[in-house]
């Protein structure tokens, strides 16, 4: 039998390139298909001799052509950290748009699985703890988060017009907090702006008082729960990324005994609309998915500032 294709978007970026390892590891071809605004082709660069792989460097905003079939459409193209998409606002809401109606149409012309990458940004500023896929959601529709948890809403919700429309097979994932290798160390997220801090000797900074809360999935996780859900019949949404968590102060804390003891805690403005609490419920991938995080916040980040000192 033929070997079963893969199109990742984003596929040069942190969690895409995590997913074509996997792929790769598992009999699959890939094509990554990234235009490297936010993604790196270092990320990719040890596959680059691999016969399934192949790069194709393309902007999804613009229309665009595969040949030979594909038998699933994974979209994770978007600039994902406030940094990076607050310096590509644009381009944030144009591939949450374009780019998925492009790729949803790639996807329906190959009869292929469609998996959309969505976020637990869709919750906004949540009103319920922990959040279930249930919940519409507390979003400021014009403030400066917006760019990107819109763009998110709506990629959601045209994936869930052309299943209605076109009867596909589409999958969504809300995607918590994740972290590992392949971050980019000035990502603007709290898990690579410690490591920065710890490896550089300078303070740790913690925006507000430090109460809000993260929960944080190890890369490897969530890599295993994404192949889970796009190769069941789920369709979703579904929640994906560790329930245990933390204050924000808890983890500068935790980071600092285990790395540093005399690094110091400075504090600086809260961002406007910044979550005060988040933490998902993973209720349902556990039940349909036999899915959950396995990996410690205590064992990833050892291994995630292993990667950032020898990658500098």
């Amino acid at each position: 039998m033929s070997k079963e294709t893969v199109l990742i978007s984003g596929g040069a970026g942190f969690l895409g390139s995590h997913l074509c390892d996997w792929f790769i590891g598992h009999g699959f071809k890939v094509i990554a298909v990234d235009n490297v605004i936010t993604g790196s082709l270092r990320n990719v660069a040890h596959l680059k001799a691999n016969k399934d792989f192949k790069l194709m460097k393309q902007d999804v905003i613009k229309p665009f052509k595969v040949s030979g079939p594909v038998h699933y459409v994974c979209h994770f193209a978007s600039p994902a950290s406030p940094v990076d998409y607050m310096n590509h606002p644009l381009a944030t809401m144009l591939v949450g748009s374009y780019g998925t109606h492009n790729l949803l149409e790639l996807a329906r012309a190959k009869k292929a699985v469609f998996l959309m990458a969505s976020t637990s940004e869709i919750y906004g500023d949540p009103l319920v703890h922990p959040q279930v896929e249930g919940y519409w959601g507390n979003v400021n529709t014009i403030g400066p988060r917006s760019i990107y948890d819109e763009a998110k809403r709506y990629a959601e919700a045209a994936t869930f017009a052309y299943k209605r429309a076109y009867k596909m097979d589409v999958k969504v994932v809300r995607i918590f907090n994740t972290y590992g290798p392949r971050m980019q160390i000035k990502d603007g997220r709290v898990v690579p702006n410690f490591i920065d801090q710890i490896l550089n000797h300078r303070p740790l900074t913690i925006y507000g008082n430090g109460k809000q809360t993260r929960s944080f999935c190890y890369v490897d996780d969530l890599v295993d729960g994404i192949t889970r859900l796009l190769l069941s019949k789920m369709t979703g949404p579904v929640n994906m990324g560790n329930p245990r968590e933390f204050t924000i102060l808890e983890f500068a804390e935790l980071i600092r005994k285990k790395y540093n003891p005399k690094a110091k805690i400075i504090y600086q403005p809260l961002p406007q609309d910044d979550p005060k609490q988040r933490r998902p419920d993973i209720s349902l991938a556990r039940r349909e998915l036999g899915w959950e995080p396995k990996v410690a916040l205590e064992d990833g980040i050892g291994k995630t500032m292993k990667w950032f000192a020898e990658n500098k």
